[in-house]
């Protein structure tokens, strides 16, 4: 997931979106609140995930104390607006479907890093693409990023590691 940067992620200003509502999903912090339901997610998807961050180990052997631990450091990392992780819920919160993280990037040309999955079972119904879409747009309407970089999306991980930094 690479070094952080130790600048400021978004203006002072900036108010952070709490929440995105669609028709097939709500994005919304993701919190310590969200461990069963994201756990569930997480372990049932594991092998899909393991591409989100393919050198970085995850989730083999999560627990589900070590998601609580992850979950309440994007928690903290999301309140001292240094990066910023929404859980996706299904409308009537039934279920995480995925989640999709914001992350300052050390990366020249790149304001920030996006990645997001959802879960296996939601695969076959092009979640996975809404959800990229939405993001997207998201982005461009709605937050202070020029040019988000979308590694192992729009840009491979070969090429991505091997992008200056500035």
């Amino acid at each position: 997931m690479g070094a952080r940067s130790k600048r400021q992620f978004v203006p002072a200003e900036f108010v952070v979106p709490s929440d995105l509502v669609t028709a097939n999903f709500t994005l919304r912090m993701l919190s310590i609140d969200d461990v069963d339901k994201d756990f569930e997610a997480v372990t049932s998807s594991a092998e899909r995930l393991s591409k989100v961050w393919p050198d970085s180990g995850w989730p083999a052997a999560l627990t589900f104390r070590q998601n609580l631990v992850d979950l309440g450091w994007h928690e903290k990392e999301f309140q001292n607006r240094t990066s910023f992780a929404y859980t996706v819920v299904a409308p009537d919160e039934s279920q995480v479907l995925g989640c999709v993280y914001f992350y300052p990037t050390d990366k020249a040309g790149h304001d920030a890093e996006v990645f997001l999955w959802v879960r296996e079972s939601e695969s076959a119904d092009d979640l996975d693409q809404d959800l990229f879409d939405v993001v997207q747009r998201w982005l461009a309407s709605n937050w202070p990023f020029e040019n988000p970089a979308y590694p192992g999306r729009t840009i491979n991980w070969e090429q991505w590691d091997s992008q200056p930094v500035k």
